[in-house]
């Protein structure tokens, strides 16, 4: 799939399913979202979530000077039913903000999947103040224990999938070293496995909604779900690791960052 067919899934997606990554992450025995918040506690100034969706750092960020943009009208709708604001249409690539006038900006699992990713990162850098800070949180790869690689691999077995067809997989485990190489010094990495609540066959249709699957038949994803139905049990839980990462950008008094 090209960037545009990309970017016209993505957002036909978002628009139909909106709130469906915080519903997702609503399985998790904590909270991925506070997890991020943490280096952001106590900022002074604006905190502007990219790809913001339904708003959930909204919450967790109460203190905060926060403003939300994404390009999904349906997600903004959903954020908005919620009181969550103020919110703006945008897409990430072209941020309407001004220069050196953001004190914080977070991306929750979007940098995997925003088009193109130099643009949105270049835009990023763009309006940061110096020593402002970008908090990212996106899936790893790896972390993943024998039985939870086994459980992702009934998951993708009962899809008939491989895996999520990402355009940046790059900005998955080797999200720290495409900052470095786009101007930003790196203060943190770090991974955290959470462990998803597959319970029920609710549990187990939110899992499967919550998957980007581009190309995948309605019929294949209902058989899916059923699949997945008859696995859930009180007790099941499937592992799911993020990787967090703060960085800052390098400033033209500041030599760059070594990989």
């Amino acid at each position: 799939m090209d960037e545009q067919g990309w970017r016209g899934y993505v957002g036909g997606y978002h628009d139909a399913h909106p709130g469906i990554t915080e519903r997702f992450f609503g399985l998790a025995d904590s909270s991925p979202y506070r997890w991020l918040a943490e280096p952001l506690l106590g900022v002074r100034g604006t905190v502007l979530d990219v790809a913001c969706g339904s708003a959930p750092m909204r919450v967790v960020l109460p203190e905060a000077g926060w403003a939300g943009v994404d390009l999904s009208a349906g997600e903004l709708a959903e954020a908005a039913r919620r009181g969550r604001g103020p919110v703006v249409r945008a897409g990430a690539e072209a941020l309407p903000v001004r220069s050196g006038s953001v004190t914080a900006v977070c991306a929750a699992m979007c940098l995997p999947v925003v088009t193109p990713l130099p643009a949105v990162l270049g835009e990023v850098r763009r309006v940061l103040r110096p020593g402002g800070v970008l908090a990212a949180l996106v899936p790893s790869r790896s972390g993943l224990s024998p039985a939870g690689a086994l459980g992702w691999a009934r998951v993708l077995y009962a899809l008939r999938s491989s895996g999520q067809p990402w355009p940046n997989p790059q900005a998955l485990d080797g999200l720290a070293a495409v900052l470095r190489a786009h101007g930003f010094r790196v203060g943190g990495d770090d991974r955290r496995v959470f462990r998803l609540g597959i319970e029920s066959a609710d549990a187990a249709a939110l899992l499967v909604d919550a998957l980007y699957l581009p190309g995948t038949a309605a019929h294949r994803t209902a058989a899916a779900k059923r699949s997945l139905a008859r696995w859930a049990r009180p007790g099941r839980r499937l592992e799911l690791p993020l990787r967090r990462v703060t960085a800052e950008p390098v400033t033209g008094n500041t030599p760059p960052e070594q990989p």
